[in-house]
């Protein structure tokens, strides 16, 4: 067009403005366009439509999707990108190699929605075809074979699809099965069979889809990796599969080949399913759970549930518009753009600011206006409004696709750090001892274990308030020890067996006084049970004493101060997961407590619910204990290790227990000595620090990710003073702290929670942070 001209206007345009002249031409009614119109309305409507055009999209039903340990999303311009593991392929771009930043799903586009299972990958194209990727061991790619496919293969005789859902577990490295919904109403199913999931009255593993028998007119479905659940167009609930944990709500544990409905629920619009409960969202906006249901959460890895057999109401929710569930946690988005989440939250899953699982829905802190929400096994997506996408939980794979790595192979110094004199460090905390008596600490804050009134995590670190005039400190796996010039004791965090000594089993997010304990002059903390030396050389238990690391004589627990019997002259103590050590005045030691891996190193394996002495070494000047593995120094300057030897701890070439203790390899001069989760660390007198051990997630310091059997050198750090190693109950997650002459600190290794204070990414992300994946 021929802009200020006279023109005709194409009636699609449907343009009513009146110009300022009109006249008659061939072709009707024409307008001559004035100087306004051309220079101001024109310019504006075409930024206005540009605008319009370039909006986000509201996210459809299926455009993000989280497997075990990947994740995808669907882009509005019909592409989908994957990030996470990869090591079967379920990434989609040829290679098995993984990725923390989105990567592209080669050779598709036109697609309409995803899913991802344990450790494979599915799509939906408009064309109504089924494409799927990953791990096939079970059949689930549905191509007639069981071989892993790195790059996307159509799913054969399937058409009209308008759903897909993957279905597979973190834990199972079988039970892997696909669904696929058509537009008439049936569902197609392919994939593991051993426990009935694919509904075709068998238990036989299918390669190829095949019809769920006796089903039609549905509208939606969900599956976990042994159960399968849907919704038909009356709103009645059916399901089908493993029923072991009562996840099919049919008041039985009975397995179903085929579905069945389930009863007591009606007007159903929306499911979603957990490894082993079930989620049921009604028209009404209200949400129904059942089976093995999250009651109430002890420490990290240790939790209680529930058994309820037939649907029953979530209290609290109300206005639900969509439902996801993981392994063993919940979520429900409200018509309001909030999310509510409960259930497990080992991993940071819930995003409630920590990692203490929940028994009811609590809304989560950070974005508002979500319009989608799915789950992993343990970590959450969440798209907003304006297309962002949100992701928290775990990161250990990359799934959150934020480009993050999460742990530190060479040691980085601290800030705000300049005059310290100790540091301790707990399972996933640490707490560093300033020379003004005052305490800083950083971390996971679970159980207000940073004891800072709260029990949000902090990665950077935080003054301890309340708490001033500290000699000395203690990290146990999950609460803190602080003690004070004038021998009295003060902790704070988890108390689920009385390890803060103050009488209950209630946990503290400030510090308390131990009771009835005066005149101490050494504490330290185990995973569970804490002790203390008298001035008089006694020692003290409390706490935990399932396996007799009270040394009473018994393993009844205690939630006050104990004096061990039998013990005097007791100038040091020392705490392992569950066993303790005390260091005589004569360079004896004694041990008791559990000892399955031979770490009390008197021979046996035997546990010791009473103190024995080490026989066969003497001069013991330093002693620690890790987790299950114990080091003395003695004091011609020599290394000597017992007890578990998974990956070169004991530091002597070799692995496996010693039940007695041996050299460690190479090692003179030691000063200072600490033992976390299988690593070992040792300061010379030259001020050089040197570790061993497991060293997946670069605790070893030496800037790779490889164990090492002996001792190697830390060669970037010297003047070190002191050393502490973390003490995580999950193998290979664990990470050290260093304290240098000149008052600074170092840490390198995991950083799941924050532990290594300097602010970075964390593994767990316990509130939402910003994926790239949108």
């Amino acid at each position: 067009m021929n802009v200020g001209t006279p023109q005709a206007w194409p009636s699609s345009l449907s343009f009513t403005h009146t110009s300022e002249f009109t006249e008659n031409g061939p072709e009707g009614l024409r307008f001559r366009i004035s100087p306004a119109l051309l220079n101001v309305f024109l310019p504006h409507r075409k930024g206005v439509l540009e605008d319009f055009l370039n909006r986000p999209r509201p996210c459809r039903e299926g455009c993000i999707a989280a497997g075990a340990v990947h994740s995808l999303a669907l882009r509005p311009d019909g592409t989908v990108w994957a990030t996470g593991s990869n090591a079967y392929g379920q990434l989609g771009n040829g290679s098995t190699t993984s990725s923390s930043s989105p990567i592209q799903v080669t050779g598709l586009n036109g697609v309409v929605a995803v899913a991802a299972g344990g450790y494979h990958s599915l799509a939906l194209r408009s064309d109504g075809t089924v494409w799927a990727w990953g791990a096939n061991d079970s059949g689930q790619l549905g191509d007639g074979t069981t071989t892993r496919r790195a790059l996307p293969v159509q799913v054969p005789g399937l058409g009209g699809i308008v759903a897909v859902v993957a279905a597979g577990s973190y834990y199972a490295s079988v039970d892997h099965h696909s669904l696929a919904l058509r537009s008439d109403g049936t569902v197609w199913a392919w994939g593991s069979n051993a426990t009935g999931q694919l509904g075709d009255g068998t238990t036989t593993r299918r390669t190829l889809p095949v019809q769920v028998q006796g089903l039609s007119e549905v509208v939606a479905l969900a599956a976990s990796y042994k159960h399968t659940l849907a919704v038909k167009s009356n709103g009645t609930l059916w399901a089908w599969g493993s029923n072991v944990n009562y996840q099919l709500g049919d008041g039985t544990s009975t397995n179903r080949l085929t579905p069945i409905p389930v009863p007591g629920v009606s007007g159903i619009v929306a499911v979603a399913t957990g490894n082993t409960h079930s989620l049921a969202l009604r028209s009404d906006g209200t949400v129904w759970n059942w089976g093995w249901l999250f009651s109430v959460q002890k420490v990290e890895l240790s939790s209680y549930a529930s058994i309820q057999p037939t649907p029953v109401p979530v209290p609290g929710l109300t206005g639900v518009v969509s439902l996801a569930a993981g392994t063993g946690h919940s979520l429900a988005l409200r018509s309001d753009g909030t999310l509510w989440t409960w259930g497990s939250n080992s991993h940071g899953q819930l995003g409630t600011g920590n990692r203490h699982g929940l028994a009811n829905p609590t809304k989560i802190s950070g974005p508002s206006g979500l319009v989608a929400v799915t789950a992993g096994d343990f970590h959450s997506l969440a798209v907003r409004y304006d297309g962002t996408l949100w992701a928290w939980g775990s990161n250990v794979n990359g799934q959150r696709g934020d480009g993050n790595t999460n742990s530190q192979t060479s040691p980085v110094q601290l800030p705000g750090l300049n005059a310290l004199v100790a540091a301790s460090t707990g399972a996933y905390h640490a707490l560093v001892q300033n020379a003004d008596g005052t305490l800083s600490a950083w971390g996971d804050n679970t159980y207000g274990q940073l004891g800072t009134g709260t029990t949000s995590s902090c990665s950077t670190p935080v003054q301890v308030p309340g708490v001033t005039s500290v000699g000395s400190v203690a990290a146990g796996g999950y609460h803190s020890l602080a003690l004070l010039y004038d021998g009295t004791v003060r902790a704070w965090g988890n108390n689920y067996h009385g390890q803060l000594g103050n009488g209950t089993m209630n946990d503290s997010a400030v510090p308390v006084q131990v009771s009835g304990l005066n005149g101490v002059v050494a504490v330290a903390a185990g995973n569970e049970h804490s002790l203390a030396v008298r001035y008089d050389g006694t020692v003290w238990t409390w706490g935990r004493n399932y396996d007799g690391q009270l040394g009473q004589g018994t393993t009844t627990s205690s939630t006050a101060p104990v004096q061990v019997p039998g013990l005097s002259g007791i100038v040091a103590v020392a705490a392992g997961e569950r066993y303790s050590l005390a260091l005589h005045y004569d360079g004896t030691l004694w041990a008791w407590g559990g000892n399955a891996q031979g770490q009390l190193g008197d021979g046996s394996t035997t546990q010791r619910t009473l103190p024995v002495q080490l026989m066969g070494l003497s001069d013991i000047v330093a002693v620690d204990a890790g987790m299950s593995h114990t080091l003395a120094v003695r004091s011609d300057g020599t290394l000597w290790a017992w007890g578990l030897n998974r990956v070169g701890e004991l530091g002597i070439g070799t692995t496996g227990i010693r039940t007695a203790p041996v050299q460690v390899t190479g090692l003179s001069g030691v000063v200072s000595v600490s033992a976390g989760t299988e690593l070992s660390l040792a300061v010379r007198y030259d001020g050089t620090l040197w570790a061993w051990g497991n060293n997946a997630d670069g605790a070893l310091g030496n800037g790779t990710l490889f164990n090492s059997f002996v001792p190697m050198q830390v060669s970037v750090l010297s003047g070190v003073q002191s050393v502490s190693a973390g003490t995580s109950s999950r193998a290979g997650h664990s990470f050290a702290l260093a304290v240098h002459s000149d008052g600074t600190a170092s840490a390198w290794g995991a950083n799941s929670d924050g532990q290594l204070g300097n602010g970075g990414p964390t593994t767990y992300a316990t509130t939402p942070v910003r994926s790239l994946l949108y």
